[in-house]
C-alpha cells in the first residue's frame, strides 16, 4: 500500500476531537474509515485514496482526562484543494466513536507549499547576503585591505626593546608616544608617521632617551590605565606635552577628526603634573630615628617611627650609685593610634592630620585616593573600582584613603603590594598586617 508523508504532501488537514468517554486511537481510525465509507463515491473513498498514495497516514494524538478524550487529527493530502476540502468536511459528520458521542471540528487546512516557499525565500536572502559580504567585496573594501597591508608594512621596530614605531621617527623633531601597536597602526592610517609605542605599562629606556632629544607628546587612552601611564612618564622621562583620547575611548578607536582634536587640545607636562599631583604636595614627617633613652629608661621597640609629642619631656632621672634606676615609661611618648585589626607601622601627627583632611574631604563622594610615599595623590578612583585598580598595581602605593568600608577582599591585595595604611569610614576586617585607620582613630 502506497503511503505519503507530511513532507511530500501538498495540504495538511488539522482537526480537533472531543469524545464523551474513554476510547483508544484504533477506535478513532476505525470510526473515520467506517462512517465515511461509500459517502463520497468511489473516487474519494479513503481506503482507495490511501492505497494510491493521495492520502497519507492519518495521525491521531489523544489524551484522556476526567473520563473524556480529546485530541488532534492530522490528515496529509496530495489531492487538489477542492478534493482536500471535501475530505476535511467529511470528518465532521462523525458523531460516535466506539460507544461514545464524539465531535470532530476542522481547525484549518494548511498549504504546505506556502511554508516551503517562505523557507526558500528566507534561505535565498541568507545566501545572497553571504555572497555579497564574503565572495564579492566592493571596491572600497579592496582598497581598504590594500591600504591596511601597506600600513602594516610601514611599521618598524625601534630601539633595543624593538618598539613598534612609524617610519618617520628618526627624522621628525616632534614625536608622539602612544601605548601599543594597535595605536601605531591607527595613527599610520591617518597619516602620522612620527609615532612610537611604549608597548607596556613600564617606560622603556628607549623612550626615556628619545624624550631627552626630541619634543615629545604623550597620547594615551581615555581610561584609568592612560592616567597611570601619564603619571609614570612624568616621573621617569622629560615629556613636553600630554593629551588623552575622549573618556572611555582608546586611541585605536578614534577617527582622524578625533585624533586632530585631541592633539590640538594637548597641555604642557607642567600643567599635567599639577593636575595629577595637586598644586602643593601634602607634608610628610621625616623618618629620622629617635635617640635611645638614657639612665635606665625603657627602650622603645620601634625607634624608627616619629614620636607623638604631647607635652615637653621630663628630665631623665639620675641613677644613684649602686642603685638600679626605676623602670618607667618616657613621658615624651604617648600610645600610637592603631585599629584592633592592624599590626602595621605607627603613625605620626602629620600623617594623621593629612589622612583626616583627605577623609573629611571625600565624605559622600564614594571615591578613593591612592597615595605614594610622600602622600602625593597618584590617582582617584570610585570605590567600586578600587579592588581591580589596586590588583593591577605592583608597587609604589603607600596608603589608600577611601569613602567606604574596608572589606576582606581589599586587605590581602593591598598587603601583597606592601600598602602601609588604609584610611576608611569603617572596617569589617579584624586581622591585618597593615594599619587600618577609621575616623575614631584620627
Amino acid at each position: 500500500m502506497a503511503k505519503i508523508s507530511q513532507v511530500s504532501s501538498k495540504y495538511i488537514v488539522n482537526a480537533s476531537i472531543d469524545i464523551d468517554g474513554v476510547v483508544d486511537r484504533p477506535d478513532v481510525i476505525g470510526a473515520i474509515f467506517g462512517q465515511t465509507e461509500g459517502l463520497l463515491g468511489a473516487d474519494l473513498e479513503l481506503r482507495e485514496l490511501q492505497r494510491s498514495g493521495r492520502i497519507g497516514r492519518i495521525e491521531v494524538n489523544t489524551e484522556t482526562r476526567a473520563g473524556k478524550t480529546t485530541g488532534l487529527l492530522v490528515i496529509p493530502s496530495s489531492l487538489d484543494k477542492a478534493e482536500t476540502a471535501i475530505i476535511a468536511a467529511a470528518m465532521e459528520i462523525i458523531q460516535r466513536i466506539g460507544p461514545c458521542n464524539a465531535k470532530i471540528r476542522v481547525q484549518k487546512i494548511e498549504d504546505v507549499r506556502i511554508s516551503k516557499r517562505s523557507f526558500v525565500i528566507e534561505r535565498a536572502k541568507e545566501l545572497l547576503h553571504t555572497l555579497a559580504d564574503e565572495v564579492l567585496p566592493d571596491s572600497a573594501e579592496l582598497a581598504e585591505e590594500v591600504a591596511h597591508s601597506v600600513r602594516v608594512m610601514e611599521i618598524t621596530e625601534y630601539g633595543k626593546e624593538r618598539l613598534p614605531a612609524g617610519p618617520g621617527l628618526d627624522e621628525a623633531e616632534e614625536i608622539i608616544i602612544v601605548e601599543g601597536r594597535a595605536d601605531v597602526v591607527t595613527m599610520l592610517k591617518h597619516g602620522f608617521k612620527n609615532i612610537v609605542a611604549m608597548n607596556g605599562s613600564s617606560v622603556p629606556q628607549t623612550i626615556i632617551d628619545l624624550c631627552r632629544k626630541k619634543t615629545v607628546t604623550a597620547f594615551v587612552d581615555g581610561d584609568r590605565g592612560g592616567d597611570l601611564n601619564i603619571q609614570e612618564l612624568l616621573q621617569v622621562s622629560e615629556i613636553d606635552y600630554v593629551t588623552k583620547a575622549p573618556d572611555g575611548k582608546e586611541v585605536e578607536e578614534l577617527t582622524k577628526k578625533e585624533i586632530h582634536k585631541a592633539l590640538r587640545s594637548r597641555i604642557t607636562a607642567e600643567q599635567a603634573r599639577l593636575e595629577f599631583t595637586g598644586k602643593k604636595p601634602l607634608p610628610r614627617p621625616s623618618m629620622s630615628p629617635q635617640p635611645k633613652p638614657q639612665y635606665g629608661l625603657v627602650e622603645q621597640v620601634q625607634t624608627q617611627r616619629p614620636p607623638m609629642m604631647s607635652r615637653p619631656a621630663s628630665p631623665p632621672m639620675l641613677a644613684r650609685p649602686g642603685v638600679a634606676p626605676p623602670m618607667q615609661r618616657p613621658l615624651q611618648m604617648r600610645p600610637q593610634v592603631r585599629t584592633a585589626a592592624s599590626r602595621g607601622p605607627l603613625i605620626g601627627d602629620e600623617e594623621r592630620k593629612a589622612f583626616k583632611a583627605m577623609l573629611e574631604g571625600m565624605i559622600g563622594t564614594r571615591g578613593a585616593y591612592i597615595l605614594d610615599q610622600k602622600l602625593n595623590i597618584l590617582g582617584k578612583v570610585p570605590t567600586s573600582e578600587l579592588v581591580p585598580t589596586v590588583k593591577s598595581l605592583t608597587t609604589g602605593v603607600y596608603a589608600i584613603v577611601m569613602d567606604g568600608s574596608v572589606d576582606k577582599e581589599l586587605v590581602p591585595i593591598a598587603e601583597r603590594i606592601n600598602v602601609a595604611y588604609i584610611v576608611a569610614m569603617d572596617s569589617s576586617v579584624k586581622d591585618a598586617r597593615l594599619t587600618i585607620l577609621t575616623p575614631e582613630n584620627l
